[in-house]
């Protein structure tokens, strides 16, 4: 009975469950994320024209990382809607088989991309600016995020790109911006 009792109080304590998304290919989906031919050239001109961040965003199947991403930083409102006003989002699977084409023109199956590219974890995120040369993606990008983040780590880098901090002559990169913001939110947390 005790056994029982306990259960209860964890699951009543342990707030709301959110469903997340999952599409045929084992990946979480959101509204955000865009369907491409993933020629990456192409994806970028698409972003310009709208106005928006070139993001590539690395999953893959059964990775608990980008479960909790999905689950507890995505559905926050000023992190979806921030992320869906400034940004075009293109997943990639770590292990998947489409034909991505990178900017420096090459076409290689995803799995083959993130090997040339050096994508180790997942989720794993590529921030590019407005204008990209012809050479691969992580020559070209502002920005890497290799990892599974909280909601504030995550809300001040997808800010830290949108504002274009990363060209400012301040010797503010993200740590020291990330840092500034911290003690700006002032809540107690180090996200």
């Amino acid at each position: 009975m005790r056994r029982l009792w306990i259960a209860v109080l964890w699951l009543l304590c342990a707030g709301p469950v959110v469903a997340v998304e999952l599409g045929d290919d084992g990946l979480h989906k959101t509204p955000w994320m865009r369907e491409t031919f993933k020629d990456l050239r192409e994806d970028l001109e698409e972003a310009n024209a709208e106005g928006k961040r070139l993001v590539l965003f690395f999953e893959q199947r059964g990775c608990i990382y980008c479960t909790k991403m999905h689950e507890e930083v995505f559905p926050k409102p000023e992190i979806s809607g921030y992320i869906a006003d400034n940004f075009f989002v293109v997943q990639l699977n770590l292990y998947g088989d489409v034909e991505v084409t990178d900017f420096d023109g090459e076409t290689l199956s995803e799995k083959d991309m993130a090997r040339k590219w050096g994508i180790l974890f997942t989720p794993t995120m590529m921030f590019f600016p407005q204008e990209v040369p012809a050479v691969p993606a992580p020559q070209a990008a502002v920005s890497i995020m290799p990892g599974a983040f909280g909601v504030g780590t995550t809300l001040d880098m997808f800010t830290w790109v949108k504002e274009e901090r990363y060209d400012l002559d301040n010797g503010e990169d993200f740590q020291r911006y990330h840092a500034r913001r911290i003690q700006e939110r002032d809540n107690g947390s180090a996200d």
